[in-house]
């Protein structure tokens, strides 16, 4: 079958996978005592031998980039940042009541919105606090998204010089006329100022953000935005794939669908940037991901230990993932929950001295024996089959990996499957033959909610 043939076929409405089970089969009204169970247990058990990781949820941005699904609080008035930095305190104090020992703590990141919203001064004044109750390991790996146009000398020094060695800035497209349709003008300028300032301070990985699909990207568009990114040799790239989902995302019903690439021109723009990281001598690493073969994200790929959470691809291998913040998503490894996504309910849950979580899931040994799967191939390419298992996969997956591997995406037997260099292409639609939900209930308004794979 052609490469446009593929496309064709497999562009269909699939999850991203950063959760298995995915999170339109979550159940609202999680009964926070039992999470709070279950956070305790393991913690208990994996924070002396894997430690464990934070993500802050930092909401604000000054202006709408009308592409992002984040959750998002558009403001000019930092007033705003004192205000929800007593509130992130607050919740981490709540779950510090939990662990019965200091948190060994091997990941931070900051996410957003636009982390480099605030202040040089909060920040640091906030993860001193943090820091201050915990343990942490040389190995570390503490990480921010940054905006080139507001991440200043002052952001990076400071966050250096409490153990950040690692920066992500959206960069998205350098081409004028598609930053204009969404809104983030951002001088490429900007983005090489932005890059030397963190290497002169002595960031050890700069990474940039860039997103296939926009509206009014062409080849040619697309070729110059990558010779540029290039230029400035990030260390990693996540070359994302934009995901159009309207009925979610308010801004995004501002543009012109007849403006976005279709599936065939979208495709060609990813194998476009897959060529040219290739020339320029990254590896292509799991979905979405290239990195420069020092990085240590390429070598985790290499040594098999690479690991994805809600954060993306990461080396380090924590059991649990907590998210603080509005709309945050925690992690245990057998169970997941989400805060509020209002800002409005986020202060009346940390007000009332009420943990926010209200949405989430407790895994079963069969869930977390197919999200074991789903990982293996979104981070290795390859997974092995449980013999106990095989009943279940005979019912629901291999009819789909027969399909898969007739189009040479995969090859596969009863013993396990590996993706061929074609299906690395179509990683999201191989691990969705692994999606017991998603084949058990054939409901379109679950389906409905997903952006299509390609």
């Amino acid at each position: 079958m052609s490469d446009i043939s593929l496309v064709n076929k497999y562009n269909v409405a699939v999850p991203r996978y950063t959760s298995y089970p995915t999170v339109p089969n979550w159940k609202e009204n999680i009964d926070v005592h039992r999470w709070k169970e279950t956070f305790r247990q393991q913690f208990e058990i994996t924070n002396l031998t894997d430690g464990i990781s934070l993500y802050f949820h930092l909401p604000f941005c000054e202006s709408l980039c009308t592409y992002c699904g984040c959750n998002k609080k558009i403001t000019t008035n930092h007033s705003v940042e004192s205000e929800y930095i007593t509130a992130l305190l607050k919740e981490w104090k709540m779950y510090l009541e939990l662990m019965p020992q200091k948190p060994v703590v091997r990941e931070i990141h900051l996410g957003g919105g636009t982390p480099t919203f605030f202040s040089p001064e909060h920040l640091r004044s906030f993860l001193s606090t943090i820091l201050a109750d915990c343990i942490v390991p040389d190995d570390h790996d503490f990480s921010l998204e940054g905006h080139p146009n507001n991440t200043t000398r002052q952001h990076l020094q400071t966050l250096f010089d409490l153990g950040f060695r690692r920066v992500s800035y959206g960069v998205q497209d350098n081409n004028p006329e598609v930053q204009h349709v969404i809104n983030r003008i951002q001088p490429f300028e900007n983005v090489k100022n932005a890059t030397e300032m963190a290497r002169e301070i002595g960031y050890t990985s700069v990474n940039f953000d860039l997103i296939y699909g926009l509206p009014l990207q062409t080849l040619e568009r697309m070729r110059k935005t990558l010779e540029q990114s290039i230029s400035l040799r990030p260390d990693r790239v996540a070359f994302y794939s934009y995901a159009h989902v309207p009925w979610t995302s308010r801004g995004q019903r501002l543009f012109n669908e007849q403006d976005l690439p279709g599936s065939e021109e979208k495709m060609a723009l990813y194998l476009l940037g897959q060529e040219m990281f290739a020339q320029a001598g990254y590896e292509d690493v799991g979905m979405d991901h290239f990195a420069l073969t020092g990085d240590d994200l390429y070598i985790a790929w290499q040594e098999n230990r690479l690991h994805r959470n809600f954060m993306g691809y990461t080396t380090q291998h924590t059991k649990i993932l907590l998210g603080m913040g509005v709309s945050a998503i925690s992690d245990t490894g057998n169970a997941f929950a989400q805060n509020s996504k209002t800002i409005h309910d986020y202060y009346q849950f940390i007000g009332l001295g009420t943990m926010p979580v209200v949405k989430g899931y407790f895994l079963s040994e069969e869930d977390e024996a197919f999200r074991r799967y789903i990982l293996d191939i979104s981070c290795q390419g390859k997974t092995l089959f449980a013999p106990h298992h095989l009943t279940l996969l005979k019912q629901f997956t291999f009819p789909m990996l027969s399909d898969l591997a007739a189009d040479g995406l995969i090859i596969y037997d009863v013993s396990g499957l590996v993706v061929t260099s074609s299906g690395r292409n179509f990683i999201r639609n191989i691990c969705s033959a692994f999606d017991l939900y998603l084949h058990r209930d054939q409901d379109t308004k679950v389906n409905s909610t997903f952006s299509k794979a390609i």
